[in-house]
């Protein structure tokens, strides 16, 4: 009679589940949102009863991890909790290149091979959704492991919503480069697509560059074009604006340039045709 191959994947019954855990997004910034304001009960229960994760950062993973059990007992100590970290080269450039380079996530998922259920979390956010976790995900899915995105925060959504641009075609496209003249060349290329094709397009900054994005898209966007900024969003301080390009440089030069100020809060960039 023949044994088992040793990397068998056990039956379906046996494995754990990938829960897909959303964070706040107040990451990094000075006041805390109440994470019962963001997260709802249901969330925090599976939260609080997982002992092994994948994240960017182990530090701000317990950190999170801490405000669940404020909230609710958890299963484990912190201490006693496993927490992989995504390599770095994963969640700073990226998870979807690719080709031969691509990252192979499944030896991450060894616990969920014995049974044990894991949560993939990100730094704020939705996991997946503008953050690190597709290659994770891609690799739970061929190891035949059972995929659960818990409700939470999604800054793109929530900007999308807020913006009055078209919620039926959008695009992400990331962060937009660096160099001045790619970025601006960047700039005219997505105006040129929700233009043409009505698709909104989103998005983001770090935050210290935000103003100087911000006079980028008032200087180069066409008057009747839709630019909406989301900051802070679910924070005490959420803010979003939504305007004719026109309107803006109006209200800039109303208040001797200060209206361009833009918010040092983590914000979405929204554009759009402003019908």
């Amino acid at each position: 009679m023949s044994s088992s191959p040793v990397n068998a994947v056990p039956p379906s019954a046996l494995l754990g589940t990938l829960y897909l855990v959303p964070a706040p997004l107040d990451f990094g910034c000075e006041r805390l949102a109440p994470i019962t304001d963001v997260l709802p009960l249901g969330t925090l229960q599976v939260a609080a009863r997982l002992t092994h994760w994948i994240g960017e950062n182990a530090k701000t993973t317990r950190a999170v991890l801490k405000r669940v059990g404020e909230v609710l007992p958890l299963a484990a100590p912190i201490q006693q909790h496993t927490i992989t970290e995504l390599p770095r080269e994963v969640h700073k450039k990226g998870d979807h290149t690719g080709g031969k380079q691509a990252f192979d996530a499944k030896p991450l998922l060894h616990a969920a091979l014995q049974g044990h259920d894991i949560g993939l979390i990100s730094e704020a956010g939705m996991p997946a959704v503008a953050d690190p976790g597709g290659s994770v995900v891609r690799a739970a899915h061929a190891l035949g492991l059972r995929v659960v995105p818990l409700t939470g925060p999604c800054s793109l959504l929530l900007a999308l919503a807020a913006s009055g641009l078209n919620g039926q075609n959008f695009a992400f496209v990331g962060y937009l480069p660096i160099d001045s003249a790619a970025r601006n060349l960047r700039i005219k290329e997505l105006e040129v697509l929700a233009l043409k094709t009505g698709q909104t397009q989103l998005f983001i900054e770090v935050p210290h560059r935000n103003a100087a994005l911000l006079q980028a898209l008032v200087s180069i966007l066409q008057p009747s074009t839709r630019l909406s900024l989301s900051s802070g969003i679910t924070l005490s301080g959420a803010s979003t604006r939504s305007s004719m390009v026109a309107q803006w440089v109006k209200t800039a030069k109303d208040a001797g340039h200060s209206g361009l100020a833009a918010s040092d809060l983590p914000t979405v960039f929204a554009i759009g045709v402003a019908a």
